[in-house]
């Protein structure tokens, strides 16, 4: 048998006070590509922060026979005494950790629509030239990753105004520009377009003809064709491995949905019954246009209460920028012909009068939010919609946070903090954040991202119940057609800042 790139054997991994694994046991051999798949909090993106040498190893044994002598070859070749293994290996996180140019993490989420506050922040050409090459004569260079993962076009911008999808793909970029030799990847189609999604098959396998080990976390639905292996995760442990052929992901034992209780959902409705509105959203020729790129184009659209419409179109359609006119954090919406909630912009309202009509969850609102709150807290701050619970915590406020955590059973990780709990119970928190006030108006921008179909099902299951007995406005995005709610009957697609019809 040859030598593996790395083996765990019987070894237990910690983070902070917490165990994530015991007695892990994990083997990759030269010429393997594995999937991990699991329901979410299983221990995936676990599972690639530790093969990443980033979490602490206790017991048992870890070896990197291959890796360990490819490093030796790199260190000699770049005449860096200090090579290790751990540089060969390129991970590309679910949640993105961006710094300033002054190398600060001071980067928050309404920056990205202030156009004074953006310039301390790096272009992808920036990003990506920063990153440091780990081979003498590369193979993935900035001219071949930039032309592959399409960022040609975006060199010149700022980092906080991507859109979620190619934010993704920057990322995957930068790992490739490290010419690693083992690429981790957590999620890698989250936040995609059905044409970026298609097109992954083959840039995957660009990446294994290069030489590159991959292993990824994914959905046992998207598993694609250049995976040899796949490991299925189960409670923080390895519950199955098998090769690819012989893998089914029907066949894995998914956990029963949580029963919604419903006098529950009506009695938390009814605690703050909504004001009534004659015009939720009209769009009056709308254009938005940063330097010489229209983002928007000549955009006319009304939205009545009680309406569900489902926002679409590929990466970069325009579809975040629409939704943060909405939500009142878009400067440029004072020069446009807006009507939200029976008032025209700039007619004296305040950005406050306008976020606490509204429910809002969105990628790029994910990415950075504080984390060091626990959950219940984090869940309470909606009620001011402020990014963190910013003054004392109030009994009767943190006793309705409480009663959603239930509802969509999270009651366990109310007293965690919210860095601490999984990617998947994050992003819950963050739709129970936005249900707390019991707004007339939801804004949700892929807000399944993250979860899996069981606590997508279910979360589907409580936005339905919600619209069927009020008359709560929806406006919802996905690039996944199964993602969107039965509620909703009509669709505004964009495509290249253009309102289109299909």
């Amino acid at each position: 048998m040859s030598e593996p790139l790395l083996a765990l054997e019987n070894v237990t991994v910690r983070h902070l006070n917490r165990v994530l694994f015991s007695n892990l046991t994990f083997r990759l051999e030269p010429g393997q590509h594995w999937a991990l798949v699991g329901e979410s909090g299983s221990g995936k993106s676990a599972l690639l922060t530790t093969l990443a040498g980033q979490l602490t190893i206790t017991g048992g044994r870890a070896t990197y026979s291959q890796l360990d002598a490819l490093a030796q070859e790199r260190a000699a070749a770049t005449h860096d005494p200090l090579f290790t293994w751990r540089r060969l290996v390129s991970l590309v996180p679910a949640r993105p950790s961006f710094r300033t140019l002054a190398n600060t993490t001071d980067i928050y989420y309404q920056q990205r629509f202030n156009a004074t506050d953006t310039d301390s922040v790096p272009t992808v050409e920036d990003y990506l030239r920063a990153v440091p090459l780990a081979a003498a004569a590369p193979h993935w260079t900035y001219e071949r990753v930039a032309t592959l993962l399409r960022l040609t076009h975006l060199q010149a911008q700022r980092l906080i105004k991507l859109s979620n999808g190619e934010t993704r793909r920057l990322l995957l970029a930068a790992a490739l520009l490290r010419n690693p030799a083992l690429l981790l990847l957590d999620m890698p189609l989250t936040g995609l377009d059905a044409q970026s999604r298609a097109a992954f098959d083959e840039l995957l396998a660009a990446i294994m003809a290069s030489g590159i080990t991959v292993i990824m976390a994914t959905s046992p639905h998207e598993v694609p064709a250049g995976i040899t292996h796949v490991a299925v995760l189960q409670a923080g442990r390895v519950a199955a491995t098998v090769e690819k052929a012989g893998f089914h992901p029907d066949q894995l034992t998914a956990a029963g949905l949580p029963t919604l209780d419903e006098t529950e959902l009506r009695a938390l409705l009814a605690l703050t019954p909504p004001p009534q509105f004659q015009t939720i959203v009209r769009l009056d020729d709308v254009t938005i246009s940063y330097g010489n790129k229209t983002v928007l184009d000549h955009i006319n659209w009304e939205v009545k209460p009680g309406e569900r419409w489902a926002l679409t179109g590929p990466n970069g359609a325009g579809k975040s920028t629409l939704l943060s006119l909405l939500n009142g954090d878009n400067p440029q919406a004072y020069r446009q012909r807006i009507t939200l909630f029976d008032r025209r912009r700039g007619s004296g309202e305040s950005i406050w009068d306008i976020k606490r009509q509204i429910g809002f969850v969105s990628p790029e609102l994910f990415q950075y939010f504080p984390a060091r709150q626990s959950c219940l807290h984090i869940i309470e701050s909606g009620f001011y919609e402020t990014l963190g619970l910013l003054r004392p915590s109030q009994p009767d406020k943190a006793a309705i946070a409480r009663r959603w955590l239930r509802l969509l059973g999270l009651e366990e990780h109310a007293a965690t903090p919210f860095r601490q709990v999984a990617t998947s119970v994050q992003r819950l928190c963050l739709l129970a954040r936005a249900l707390v006030r019991n707004p007339p108006l939801y804004l949700f921008d892929e807000p399944c991202q993250g979860l899996d179909a069981q606590q997508q099902q279910h979360f589907r299951h409580v936005l339905d119940r919600i619209c069927q007995v009020s008359n709560v406005t929806l406006i919802y995005v996905s690039h996944y057609p199964h993602e969107i709610p039965q509620s909703v009957t009509q669709v505004l697609r964009l495509e290249q800042g253009r309102r289109v019809e299909g």
